[in-house]
């Protein structure tokens, strides 16, 4: 089908877009990232555990007493509890991505106005910027040295020069110039939506973290049924147990082998961290950032805009010796170059703002982009005027390029001027011309990022300025914000292209200048090869691809709309200084989830134990479920539920998994076998089931509670006093009359007491031997 031709001058009309919208051809279209309250409900409610100890709950309520019944109930406020936490940071999130979002600029009545990306429709003429997002699909009808980098859609690293007549896809972004264009698919009918709708999923994280906890749940999960089986047959056949007393130990064990509460715990744990980044006007994109931010080792900066504050303004002109005579002024050529431009970028905004333009004719412009590090204009009469970085427009031995360093020694930026005889090609090398000025445009330093560098080396992050400008003046800035290495800046000029070796200069230095945006991606690429996690910050469309490539891409609120685009995390106040509590946000959620893990995982341990020395020896089942729920509740539910939000700064390791088994499993059998000798031992001096089976439930208690003493290293007052007062809570199960009844436990002054604290005792001190060796592999 033919689009229809829209007038350039005015695009649509008020009346065409309403009848636009009335017929739905807006650019709706689904965000993978989101999910509804029915979505957040469904993913919670509706998952094979909570089916499992569904179905089991039903059996229980109807062969036993309701105090055996009340797993089921944890289950259900667990359940309520993700759904309101999930629900809350969906809220939160939705409300600052209102912010962060790509705002297009689109013509209608011959007015260009900013709206939002849901809000274009079919036709509409979108005014395209250098920085720019494209949301919709369209025809070019306006094209000013238009060059658009679709790298994120076909994987082509060199953009595209766009003219009137090509089609232009959503999801790529402008790297320099200007135009328009109509669209011509909206919604999901557009490339990128398209895409989206395909992958409408949402994950709260795909990482090392939920592969870990989900593998281990699978392996948890063959074991139930052949288990449960072994559990039926011997309290039946072999222990001749009546049915329901089978049914519930049964029960009991299976029950105690899920750890149903790690993924709940995970699930909250990374839902507060969003609402608490959101209180920081931190926008989190993608739940996987977390994670990424405990382990982030590398951390590379732009300069400008990230090391200093927005805004530029010409600090110097220096006309230089040997130009010769000049038809014009200099100030009126800097003028016009400032004007010459329909997008111009910071630097040329600061020179626009300084110097008043000339009525002068644009017969033709190249305009600015950073991988060229120049722009150009022809005035006719007037000439032709080159403005941009030394290095790139002076020749080699040129003296104005010492005098540029050295005005670059204070951290200002430095443009070169030059006359051309022609407009030069921007697909091939600048002819140098003749230079004529320098202009020095000063940038300050934001006063918070001394502060915020310090920190990162403090905390064993590695910082690399990262940046297009001169080396010499990214270096300036950098020892400004004390960055170490700074007075040895690398010209990326000089960088060799061959992967390993680009390895070890970047981790050899730590600030570099002239940097293209495809150095910047292939920097970041290098320190992967160095096993680095890298996170990078950046403002600008010449950070895009190196944003996408990092492990965590962070960009800034007042950034382009593609950079936000890219980015797992946006800083809507354009402060770099909250990037400490960002980076401590994820270290204390992922640091408490290994925390939490290890008394869940050494439940799983032990309760498999249990349920295989049960079905093995064809013994009547050491506890009663309501026991195991007790167990549960004290020494793993409720105070993981608190270490699992408490300050963490210690950074994330790969090999979760590993150390939390190495963990788990001894503490695990530990258990097992304490509660099981204290059960054999009362069964043993004939005292009755119940007092076996509460000497076997206090035994458990105290190595459990040694275990949770453990998995909270280090010790403070606040974790001391968590455990305390599960211990207290224990104590009034065993000794207030109605929870003792109600609970099936007491503590009496009988031989079967002295045997249960004597091997929980005895357990306790195992664990903790345990600890101290597994603590050295744990830590290799």
């Amino acid at each position: 089908m033919t689009t229809p031709a829209v007038d350039p001058r005015t695009g649509l009309t008020s009346g065409e877009v309403a009848e636009r919208v009335a017929r739905g051809l807006t650019n709706e279209a689904p965000d993978a990232r989101s999910r509804s309250l029915a979505d957040i409900v469904r993913a919670n409610t509706f998952t094979w555990f909570n089916g499992l100890i569904g179905s089991l709950w039903l059996v229980m309520l109807v062969v036993a007493p309701i105090q055996d019944s009340l797993f089921g109930f944890v289950i259900v406020a667990n359940t309520g509890i993700g759904i309101i936490q999930e629900y809350r940071a969906a809220r939160t999130l939705a409300k600052l991505s209102v912010l962060g979002a790509a705002r297009p600029t689109v013509r209608r009545d011959g007015v260009d106005s900013e709206v939002p990306s849901e809000a274009v429709v079919l036709d509409d003429l979108v005014v395209l910027a250098a920085g720019d997002q494209l949301v919709v699909d369209g025809i070019v009808v306006a094209s000013d040295g238009l060059e658009i980098d679709e790298s994120l859609l076909t994987g082509e690293a060199d953009p595209v020069d766009k003219a009137v007549g090509d089609t232009a896809m959503s999801g790529s972004f402008v790297v320099a110039g200007s135009g328009s264009y109509q669209a011509t698919r909206v919604g999901r009918e557009s490339f990128a939506g398209g895409l989206t709708e395909q992958a409408r999923t949402f994950h709260l994280t795909n990482s090392e973290l939920r592969d870990a906890i989900n593998g281990f749940i699978r392996g948890i999960s063959f074991m139930l049924v052949p288990v449960g089986l072994l559990l039926v047959w011997s309290q039946i056949v072999r222990a001749d147990l009546p049915l329901d007393e089978a049914i519930r130990g049964t029960i009991a064990g299976v029950v105690t082998m899920i750890p149903e509460g790690l993924v709940l715990l995970t699930s909250i744990a990374m839902a507060v961290s969003v609402i608490r980044l959101a209180q920081k006007r931190v926008l989190v994109q993608d739940m996987p950032a977390v994670e990424v931010l405990a382990r982030v080792d590398t951390i590379c900066v732009d300069k400008t805009g990230t090391l200093t504050e927005p805004g530029m303004h010409v600090r110097q002109l220096v006309t230089l010796d040997g130009a010769g005579p000049l038809p014009d002024d200099v100030n009126a050529v800097l003028g016009a170059m400032g004007a010459s431009e329909s997008a111009p970028n910071p630097t040329l905004q600061a020179i626009a703002a300084t110097y008043a333009p000339p009525a002068w004719e644009v017969s033709g412009t190249v305009p600015f982009s950073s991988a060229r590090k120049w722009s150009a204009a022809d005035f006719g009469e007037h000439g032709t005027w080159v403005l941009g970085a030394p290095e790139i427009v002076a020749a080699d031995g040129d003296d104005a390029r010492r005098r540029a360093d050295e005005m670059a020694a204070d951290g200002s930026r430095v443009l070169l001027l030059s006359r051309a005889s022609r407009l030069p090609d921007a697909a091939r090398s600048l002819d140098s011309g003749t230079a004529v000025a320098l202009v020095a445009i000063s940038q300050q330093l934001r006063p918070d990022a001394a502060e915020t560098v310090s920190y990162f080396l403090a905390q064993d992050v590695a910082v690399k300025v990262i940046s297009g400008d001169n080396a010499t003046t990214v270096g300036a800035i950098a020892s400004q914000a004390g960055v170490p290495g700074a007075d040895n800046p690398v010209d990326a000029r000089t960088l060799p292209q061959d992967p390993e070796a680009l390895a070890d200069a970047v981790a050899g230095a730590s600030v570099f200048g002239r940097v293209t945006p495809a150095q910047k991606q292939d920097m970041v690429a290098a320190l992967h090869l160095r096993e680095s996690t890298v996170a990078m910050t950046g403002d600008g469309v010449n950070d895009v691809l190196a944003l996408k490539k990092a492990d965590l891409g962070i960009a800034m609120g007042s950034g382009s709309g593609a950079t936000r685009a890219v980015a797992q995390v946006v800083l809507l106040d354009n402060k770099w200084s909250v990037m400490p509590s960002v980076v401590a946000e994820g270290r204390r959620v992922l640091g408490n989830i290994e925390r939490v893990s290890d008394v869940f995982l050494t439940k799983t341990s032990y309760a498999v134990i249990f349920s295989l020395a049960t079905g093995l020896f064809a013994f009547a089942f050491p506890f009663l479920p309501r026991h195991l729920t007790v167990i549960g509740a004290l020494t793993i539910g409720i105070p993981g539920f608190f270490l699992a939000l408490m300050p963490n700064t210690e950074r994330f390791r790969p090999g979760f998994l590993r150390r939390v088994l190495l963990f788990a499993i001894p503490s695990g059998v530990i258990c097992a076998a304490s509660a099981l000798t204290s059960y054999s031992v009362a069964l043993s001096i004939e005292e009755p089931l119940g007092s076996a089976q509460s000497a076997a439930t206090v035994t458990l208690f105290i190595v459990a509670i040694s275990v949770l003493l453990q998995s909270a290293r280090p010790l403070n007052l606040i974790r001391v006093a968590i455990v305390g007062s599960m211990v207290v809570a224990f104590l009034c199960v065993l000794y207030i009359p109605f929870l003792s009844q109600f609970f099936a436990l007491s503590l009496a002054p009988e031989r079967y007491s002295v045997v249960a604290v004597a091997a929980g005792l005895v357990g306790a001190v195992l664990v903790w031997l345990a600890a101290l060796i597994t603590d050295r592999w744990r830590r290799a």
